[in-house]
């Protein structure tokens, strides 16, 4: 949204979440333990900006200037839940791609990967059905004396493979990650891609030979993701970094934000279950703590959030394109008249967010002109109220 700042005449605030960059509260030990860790939470991080925006309008001498803020995915929940918060200090909120529904089985927990299956499956059914037939192979594959050789050579690994699964997880990642951000224009979000990166997987699976085996097509597609600036000679498929400082989202995971995943019959994805049990263990043997599974739900609702907003709640967008699998934890439906929903068909992660380009669609363009039009429409109201008052 940085686009649109100047159209109000706006100041334009990035606050960092805590625990996240370089907002490191204990320094290089804040994420030596649990009691450190404890202080990494959304209603932590909601206090920080209430705290900051206050500070900084007494600072600045804008007291009465209102606030909007704005969210992408889970700094969307937290732009969502920040109104509900805190309605003294937003008057809106603009919440994009925000899952605040994805809890508690409020959405069914097979829906993200249905989503990202069902984007695949558009753009090629061939290319659904290549790439959900790829695991078997790979699985087949792990059972040879020599298994990990051919797998290390197919997929040009820099070093050689300690476990199949490896392969794996570098294969779901790529296509989970190109749903997301099946931009429509070239984007360079989680990597350098191309528009539509989706459809261009499939147009390389589609393009190889009937002959190719569908691990190999699997791999060239996935290939796209990790090095569509053909500067990669080798992939390492073993103890990457976290290139996105996401390690902070583990913890989170682990005791707040629990959002079990499975994978359907319908998915191109191996069929999967979920074992909170499994879950609990494996957060315990980790950081030593138990999940809460029910805290968001119960913290900032989300059953019923239609009847219970439309009495309490005002001022909000939520944006979804429906090409986003996280789209389907979200709020599709207007709620109010004030309450707005905001879908596209052809969206991806929150892509109203980014910034605007010559080659930007019209879908795109449309969206963000409505979400100006709701903005402005809120300040006239408040500025409005001010007056009276």
């Amino acid at each position: 949204m940085l686009d649109i700042a100047p159209k109000f005449n706006a100041l334009l605030v990035f606050i960092e979440h805590r625990f996240y960059g370089d907002s490191m509260p204990f320094g290089n030990n804040s994420y030596k333990s649990a009691k450190t860790l404890g202080y990494l939470n959304s209603q932590q991080a909601l206090a920080d900006y209430a705290v900051l925006i206050r500070s900084l309008k007494q600072n600045i001498s804008s007291e009465s200037s209102p606030v909007v803020v704005f969210g992408g995915s889970y700094g969307g929940m937290l732009a969502a839940w920040f109104r509900l918060k805190y309605p003294h200090i937003a008057i809106g909120s603009v919440a994009s791609s925000a899952p605040i529904l994805h809890f508690d089985k409020i959405t069914p927990r097979s829906s993200f990967y249905d989503a990202v299956s069902q984007d695949f499956k558009e753009a090629s059914l061939n290319c659904y059905e290549v790439i959900k037939g790829s695991w078997a192979e790979l699985d087949t594959l792990s059972t040879h004396e020599d298994g990990l050789i051919e797998v290390s050579k197919l997929f040009r690994t820099c070093k050689g493979l300690h476990s199949v699964y490896s392969a794996r997880d570098w294969l779901w990642e790529a296509f989970v990650y190109t749903a997301m951000v099946n931009y429509p224009t070239e984007a360079n979000f989680m990597m350098p891609l191309p528009a539509y990166p989706v459809e261009e997987m499939c147009k390389i699976i589609d393009g190889l030979p009937k002959g190719a085996s569908r691990l190999s097509k699997a791999f060239a597609a996935a290939s796209l993701y990790y090095n569509y600036t053909q500067t990669e000679k080798c992939f390492n498929l073993e103890g990457g970094t976290d290139a996105h400082g996401l390690h902070g989202w583990d913890w989170q995971a682990c005791t707040e934000m629990v959002m079990p995943m499975t994978c359907s019959n319908e998915s191109m994805f191996p069929p999967t279950s979920y074992s909170y049990k499994e879950f609990a263990q494996d957060c315990k043997k980790r950081y030593g703590v138990e999940p809460r599974p029910h805290w968001i739900t119960t913290e900032y609702g989300g059953y019923r959030i239609e009847q219970v907003l439309k009495k309490f709640g005002s001022n909000m967008i939520f944006s979804n394109g429906m090409q986003d699998p996280w789209s389907r934890g979200g709020v599709l439906k207007n709620i109010s008249a004030s309450i707005v929903a905001l879908v596209t068909q052809k969206g991806a992660h929150h892509v109203d967010f980014r910034s605007e380009t010559k080659n930007d669609p019209d879908w795109l363009i449309m969206q963000r002109k409505q979400e100006v039009a709701i903005i402005q429409n809120w300040l006239d109201e408040y500025y409005k109220d001010l007056k009276q008052n």
